[in-house]
């Protein structure tokens, strides 16, 4: 992030601060009954302790995510993946920024697509970061006829939210990995933009090849029912490779290709992912020096791809290093995000405090919240990542719990 959006984004911090402070005397705050699933920080790192598995980090990202903290979720995947430090000479860097042109994701993504029935996008499932870059496709898709969103984490057979679309919002057994924040805003915003959403998840249970056919077919299905109109699939890791898959034969991606007879395009969010130590982020995304989410170009504009083996995907998006504004990852920041502080010394309660911000009308006790913050101290100011709006705002420790109304102008 350059200095001076640093600077402005402190200095709308400083001007909230004061306005949320002027009118704190002036909200009603009404003790509630309300039970959450959402942990603190000392009850994920408790059970990492006395955690035998050896997926106990991934667990443990996985929990940090679904809480909006997406600097310790990096943490505990660098427990769990073990990197290394490796970096390419200067001349190799000098070479790699000659070679290749950069261009923004986005917009390169976007009119990719145009050219496609099907864009295959995918997610490492402790990032946040990637649901907020799809996110931000969303608009741009459905102006040029992306009207369908098959989402591998909506719960499927049993477990499908049958009225998600009716509703308009997720609730939290609408999909495990959607119950975090960013995730549950990227259905939101799909279904207030006028996306159809279906799940597609192998109902059958079980990896490896047959859940590949099975999430395949599952998205054909669809696809038949509605011949004349575009899809972007949003999967995780390898279920977006194309050509030979090194233990499925072909993943999801490619096995769709081999059912609709479509090419898909693919984009690969994961491989390139930064890292919670940076000197473990890939040699390559280092030496780009990046700003924003870029896909590099060759000189014949041919985009760099993720290639493993025979396996591929058509693009590899490589997302700038996130700067943290308050534990805030500066991208949360988009879409007309505003960073509010809340003040909590008037709130009867033991800390430290879960702060949850609902969208007004939504049901507290089951919807995905807008963003959740953990605050330490009685004296510390919560931030909570608003856009303009209606808000219920809930305060727990889990024994006790309070709630009052925000408007965000």
């Amino acid at each position: 992030m350059n200095s001076k959006y640093l600077h402005k984004l402190l200095v709308i911090q400083l001007v909230l601060t004061i306005g949320i402070s002027c009118t704190n005397n002036q909200r009603t705050i009404k003790e509630i009954d309300y039970k959450t699933t959402y942990k603190f920080s000392s009850e994920i790192e408790d059970k990492v302790r006395k955690d035998t598995v050896p997926w106990k980090h991934q667990i443990a990202a996985a929990d940090y995510t679904t809480k909006g903290d997406y600097k310790n979720a990096l943490i505990q995947w660098d427990l769990a993946m073990r990197g290394r430090a490796t970096n390419y000479t200067q001349e190799e860097i000098d070479s790699i920024n000659k070679k290749y042109k950069k261009v923004t994701a986005k917009d390169y993504i976007v009119n990719q697509a145009k050219k496609s029935r099907v864009l295959i996008i995918n997610e490492a499932h402790h990032s946040s970061l990637h649901r907020v870059f799809t996110k931000s496709l969303l608009q741009e898709l459905y102006n040029n006829g992306y009207k369908n969103l098959g989402l591998e984490a909506l719960g499927n057979g049993e477990y499908l939210d049958a009225e998600l679309n009716t509703r308009k919002y997720p609730l939290q057994n609408t999909g495990y990995y959607i119950k975090d924040p960013q995730f549950g805003n990227l259905v939101r915003d799909a279904l207030e933009i006028g996306f159809y959403l279906f799940a597609y998840e192998n109902t059958q249970g079980g990896n490896g090849k047959p859940r590949e056919i099975a999430q395949a077919k599952n998205i054909q299905k669809v696809m038949q029912s509605k011949p004349n109109e575009k899809f972007l699939i949003h999967c995780g890791f390898d279920h977006a490779l194309e050509g030979k898959h090194r233990s499925w034969e072909k993943a999801m991606a490619a096995r769709l290709t081999e059912y609709t007879g479509e090419n898909p395009l693919t984009v690969n969010q994961v491989f390139y992912s930064e890292k919670g130590n940076t000197k473990w982020n890939h040699p390559l995304l280092k030496a780009l020096n990046i700003t924003t989410p870029t896909v590099l170009l060759d000189e014949y504009n041919t985009p760099y791809k993720y290639q493993r083996g025979k396996a591929y995907t058509d693009i590899a998006v490589f997302h700038p290093p996130t700067q943290y504004i308050n534990n805030k990852a500066h991208w949360s920041f988009n879409n007309n995000y505003q960073n509010v502080p809340i003040t909590l010394s008037d709130v009867a309660i033991d800390f430290p405090v879960l702060v949850l911000a609902y969208k007004k009308g939504e049901d507290i006790n089951k919807a995905v919240p807008i963003d959740i913050t953990e605050v330490k101290k009685v004296t510390d100011i919560s931030h909570l990542n608003l856009q303009k709006g209606k808000y219920t705002i809930v305060i727990t420790n889990k024994k006790k719990s309070f709630a009052f109304e925000q408007t965000v102008k």
